[in-house]
């Protein structure tokens, strides 16, 4: 049983009761003002392109993977734990309602977004994980517990809850209960490249070069009635702002002289900012840029590289950090000593046909591969007899020399003869 009272908490709505204790609540998920003059949080930041790419990308890389559970056996291999009640949920139907797909592509992106992952465990009768019910970040608030252990409230229901009925990944954190938001953490950069885009659909709304004054002789009677000023300059406005008036031709009458004030898009580097903004987000994700279609200083000689330094950089540590939050929170202590959850990477760890091809041949040679191990990396069904390995001629045991040696005794003293004279 829990008492609500452990724990600070907030009043209905989020806000917290009046001289509320703080020092439970270690979790927070808000937007701010940026130094560039825009509002960033989570929905202002998938309005970014590049940001949008970057979490798709990686949260689409991981639900593609097939997540297995394993049983190691007695020779050091493993076996599909397909008998295992959590097999079904990790690998074809984490609940009722989601793929496997898409509740992956959910869970990583809540990670790259937010910094945290949630899903509500629904356990049988023997304890075992029946269903994963993902909730949204937002709707979760951590708290530290008189334990020391992390407990969670659930805001639309007013309930708190123990670690064994929340599976929660975190991304990188520094107190150990909650992960932090990429997006609240790197507000500045995010909050730049969003008025870089906003800046450039402005300058498009309004007209590229029309942004300025309209100077009139010094000698010139001055214009008195303010109606005849503002039809003026709504004619003028009227027939050169817009995307439709862009570079048109202005005829100005009476010594009149356009002033521009604004800087035009080659000295405020329009271009080159929104780039910068690209290349900040992909950083931010440890993405490569041209993974996200940012192709102006793209190379494709070395493509193959680049796509495994994706992976084992990249994308790894996400997946090992979901791997583990499993098994913690998904397995039975005693059952982590022979079971445990693995994301496959193997596709995705494959070059090009030539380079595995040639791999294979080294491995079948050297008699450490058979026909069907090969079959099975290459997802072909096996064959009959292709389960023999191939041992090299030239190959002996160090142990057995003198055993494979068939020279007569003569033939050593000859041998030995030959080796020891001097030149």
């Amino acid at each position: 049983m829990f008492w609500p009272g452990l724990f600070t908490t907030t009043a209905a709505g989020g806000h917290p009761r009046k001289g509320a204790d703080w020092t439970g609540w270690v979790s927070s998920v808000t937007g701010r003002q940026t130094k560039a003059g825009t509002m960033v949080n989570t929905e202002t930041a998938m309005a970014v392109s590049a940001l949008r790419a970057c979490v798709t990308l990686l949260a689409e890389s991981v639900a593609q993977l097939p997540c297995e559970l394993y049983r190691r056996d007695a020779n050091g291999g493993r076996d599909r734990a397909v008998d295992h009640p959590l097999y079904d949920v990790v690998h074809s139907a984490p609940n009722r309602k989601d793929t496997s797909f898409e509740y992956y592509e959910q869970g990583l992106g809540s990670l790259c977004l937010e910094g945290n992952e949630f899903s509500l465990i629904e356990r049988d009768g023997a304890g075992y994980p029946r269903e994963l019910i993902p909730v949204h970040p937002k709707k979760v608030r951590v708290l530290k517990g008189p334990d020391g252990m992390p407990y969670y409230e659930m805001l639309d229901i007013n309930e708190i809850l123990p670690m064994r009925m929340v599976h929660h990944v975190k991304a990188f954190s520094v107190d150990g209960f909650v992960g932090l938001s990429p997006i609240a953490t790197n507000a500045d950069a995010i909050g730049l490249a969003l008025a870089t885009e906003q800046h450039a659909a402005a300058v498009f709304q309004r007209g590229a070069t029309m942004s300025g004054v309209i100077e009139r002789p010094r000698e010139a009677p001055p214009i008195t009635d303010q109606a005849k000023v503002d039809r003026l300059l709504e004619k003028f406005a009227e027939r050169h702002a817009g995307l439709r008036n862009m570079f048109s031709v202005a005829l100005l009458q009476e010594g009149m002289n356009y002033k521009q004030l604004a800087m035009d898009n080659e000295k405020a580097q329009l271009l080159e900012s929104r780039n910068f903004g690209v290349i900040e987000v992909c950083r931010l994700y440890k993405v490569p840029p041209h993974m996200v279609q940012q192709l102006d200083k793209a190379t494709f000689n070395n493509i193959e590289h680049q796509g495994l330094q994706f992976v084992i950089f990249t994308l790894l540590p996400w997946i090992k950090r979901k791997e583990a939050a499993m098994m913690r929170d998904l397995l039975l202590p005693e059952e982590r000593k022979n079971l445990y959850i693995e994301f496959n990477v193997q596709g995705l760890l494959r070059g090009d046909q030539k380079s595995r091809y040639e791999a294979y041949a080294l491995g079948r040679q050297w008699g450490w591969l058979s026909v069907n191990d090969i079959r099975r990396l290459e997802n072909m069904p096996p064959i009959p007899g292709g389960d023999r390995y191939l041992t090299p001629m030239n190959m002996n045991d160090a142990g057995k020399v003198g055993e494979s040696v068939n020279a007569t005794p003569q033939q050593l003293e000859e041998i030995e003869e030959i080796l020891c004279r001097t030149p």
